[in-house]
């Protein structure tokens, strides 16, 4: 048999998207599964943003485009980074890719040697560390845990910076603990870049828009203008715009990166879906008072769980400042028998526990770094958050 390269053998499947097609399994073989693992909104794609795509296919808008982007989707680019964030880009400084894990690792592989290291706080988003592995570089993790609100210290960013140091990988609101920065912790850590030019910043902003109590969303090169032209802002229209499978990402950043980028997706994906790009154009340029709506609607959803979550004996569910995921701690379950006698050991145990006892798909924190915990996703309808955490609690009580 042929042998699989080093580079695919230093990374694994995407634990998500596992445990989201194990969930889909379960319901096809006839089990009453909830799914609370994937990162997606329940909700639709807005209407006129469809519109755009459909009006876009009957004016036959379905050939290849520039490489890296159409100019009217980079154009409504260009507008959302200067309406929303204060940045200035010209065109060549923006990418269009095939959802932002495309930006990324795009961004990656374009800059990344063996021997280059790349900061992730940790818990993180479980792609970061492959993509940096895959490039052949190596990930240096940063603990932040829940007695620090799951956020980087300056000390801790200060201390993890070497000479090899390439990247900081920055994600604010998180996923998977919800947790955002605010403008001042931003200013904290922008000191300590400020005094190590070598290391490049990719702010991962997708859940810009999904944030809660009135939160101030900042992103670096804004906060810090001297980040400018050494920061990649990395969006997409897959979470505020509920367009997840149009696989649209996005970015700004220095022009030689942007072409650097545009060099490697001419020689993979060449460019992203001329369609989705119209719809984008639409969703970006379009009436925005539908996102304060949806996120009422997250607000709440997050409130439920929370409150449910924190009642159950054994869990400790701080409270997000944005995106649609909780994370609860889940250490007060470790070492706990279930009715059938098995020890939960891991995190993995224990969301496998809620998963065959109860039929709620949860996501272990061992996939995001940071255990003992786990991923629940609320976007979805508050009854059927209601109805899991009842499931949960249920598990829970079961426990001796």
């Amino acid at each position: 048999m042929t042998k699989l390269s080093a580079a695919i053998n230093r990374i694994q499947p995407s634990p998500t998207i596992a445990v989201t097609n194990k969930a889909a399994q379960l319901k096809a073989e006839g089990r009453d599964v909830i799914g609370l693992g994937a990162g997606e909104p329940d909700f639709d794609t807005p209407d006129f943003v469809k519109e755009a795509a459909i009006a876009a296919i009957r004016a036959g808008q379905t050939k290849y485009t520039g490489v890296d982007g159409t100019p009217e989707c980079k154009a409504a680019v260009q507008a959302k980074f200067k309406r929303d964030n204060n940045l200035d880009y010209s065109l060549d400084q923006i990418s269009i890719n095939t959802g932002g894990k495309h930006t990324i690792f795009n961004a990656l592989m374009a800059t990344l040697d063996p021997g280059d290291e790349v900061i992730i706080p940790a818990p993180y988003w479980v792609s970061y560390p492959d993509i940096v592995m895959l490039a052949g570089a190596t990930p240096v993790l940063v603990r932040c845990g829940v007695e620090q609100g799951f956020k980087m210290t300056p000390a801790q960013l200060e201390a993890a910076i070497t000479p090899a140091t390439k990247w900081l990988i920055f994600n604010s609101p998180s996923n998977p603990t919800g947790a955002a920065y605010t403008r001042a912790e931003l200013k904290a850590l922008a000191e300590v870049l400020l005094r190590a030019p070598h290391v490049m910043v990719l702010a991962d902003d997708m859940y810009e828009h999904i944030v809660y109590d009135g939160f101030d969303f900042g992103t670096l090169a804004e906060v810090e203008p001297g980040l400018y032209d050494r920061t990649l802002t990395v969006n997409g229209a897959s979470k505020a715009y509920a367009m997840t499978g149009w696989r649209i990402g996005f970015a700004g950043g220095p022009q030689w990166l942007i072409k650097a980028m545009a060099k490697l997706q001419s020689q993979s994906t060449s460019n992203p879906c001329s369609i989705s790009m119209a719809a984008t154009v639409a969703a970006l340029n379009g009436d925005q008072s539908f996102l304060q709506d949806r996120n009422a609607a997250f607000q709440r959803r997050r409130d439920l769980v929370v409150s449910m979550l924190n009642q159950t004996p054994g869990l400790i569910c701080p409270r997000p400042e944005g995106a649609f995921y909780v994370y609860p701690d889940c250490s007060g379950l470790i070492g706990r028998k279930t009715p059938a006698g098995v020890v939960l050991n891991t995190d993995e145990d224990v969301a496998a526990y809620f998963l065959d006892a109860e039929g709620v798909a949860v996501v272990h924190g061992a996939a995001f770094g940071g255990s003992p915990a786990f991923r629940i996703s609320y976007a979805t309808t508050d009854a059927v958050l209601e109805e899991a955490c009842k499931r949960i609690q249920q598990a829970v009580g079961n426990l001796s």
